[in-house]
């Protein structure tokens, strides 16, 4: 089988990388483990995967980083006979037309819950930012909404920046150019919302050279945030954080679901990985904030729950 990353540089699609080899190697059924590196380039997204379907995999997860331009590419496999299931972001299409299965989460709850924490820090309202991965993709627009539905509900606070998001295409470097380009333009910024809390806390530098205090955050769970969030409280400097799991462990559903399917094994009775909270500073539940001095920076401390210290800090070498 194969992994056909979009974009498979940063630390995230790192560490999911080692979530899915460590779930090939379950499986005996599988001989072959291959990987790809779409380099955030649509042309060679598209053929990493028209290699491997020339190379006779027989089942191949995909993950979509340019969404729906990613469709045609992933109906050729599927139609030539490869075991083909995309997962997280959403390529469109539809099930045993364009693939065989998609394994998706519910991302518009990882934004309800972004708003529920924003509420509870923010009584008085305030104005929140958020960024988001590349443009018109599914993930970035389905927490837009599920946190709209919250915050639409208290008008008090307002979500500025571009809409739905400023686009960040999942690239710390980009993303340190969009929040410097934001605390130059919005005098005022209380908190931000964001899918790749890693990212985020790499431009922390640009908060600082602003003279401006870090604002709340709500995002997915990153061992640099939570060291960051530790340092800033003890200098006095504490901002409010809730995050929610990084998911890295969804790939392992994704992995189940094509090699079950490519071998005829028991497919997984779901294709649907669930969203969990992860930390919140404010009340400690479901944890307080996690910093693990004995991972990377760039790990994530959820991912502990599938993988070993050991196997964090290899895959982030």
């Amino acid at each position: 089988m194969a992994l056909a990353d979009g974009f498979g540089a940063n630390n995230w699609q790192r560490v999911t990388r080692a979530e899915a080899a460590d779930e090939v190697s379950k499986c005996p059924s599988v001989t072959s483990f291959d990987y790809s590196d779409g380099q955030n380039n649509t042309q060679k997204g598209i053929s990493d995967i028209q290699g491997f379907v020339a190379k006779g995999v027989d089942a191949l997860v995909v993950f979509p980083h340019q969404g729906k331009a990613m469709l045609p590419a992933i109906r050729s496999a599927y139609k030539a006979g490869v075991v083909t299931v995309p997962y997280r972001v959403s390529p469109e299409g539809n099930a045993g037309q364009d693939y065989d299965v998609y394994v998706d989460t519910d991302f518009a709850e990882a934004g309800e819950l972004w708003g529920d924490f924003l509420v509870q820090a923010l009584p008085q309202g305030g104005k929140v930012l958020q960024l988001g991965g590349p443009a018109a993709n599914s993930q970035s627009l389905a927490e837009h909404e599920g946190m709209m539905e919250v915050l639409s509900q208290h008008p008090n606070i307002e979500v500025i920046g571009q809409q739905p998001y400023e686009v960040t295409d999942w690239d710390p470097a980009k993303t340190q150019q969009v929040v410097t380009a934001a605390l130059a333009r919005y005098p005022q910024i209380d908190a931000i919302a964001t899918d790749f809390g890693s990212a985020l806390a790499s431009a922390f530098p640009a908060f600082e050279q602003a003279g401006r205090q870090i604002p709340i955050i709500a995002t997915e769970d990153s061992n640099q945030l939570a060291c960051d969030w530790r340092d800033a409280e003890a200098a006095g400097k504490e901002f409010g954080l809730f995050t929610v799991d990084s998911q890295n462990g969804m790939v392992r559903l994704a992995v189940q679901q094509a090699v079950a399917r490519a071998t005829g094994g028991v497919v997984p009775d779901s294709a649907t990985y669930p969203q969990a909270a992860w930390e919140n500073s404010l009340t400690g539940s479901p944890n307080p904030v996690l910093c693990d001095e004995s991972l990377p920076p760039d790990a994530f401390t959820s991912a502990g729950q599938t993988l070993t210290t050991e196997q964090q800090i290899a895959a982030l070498k």
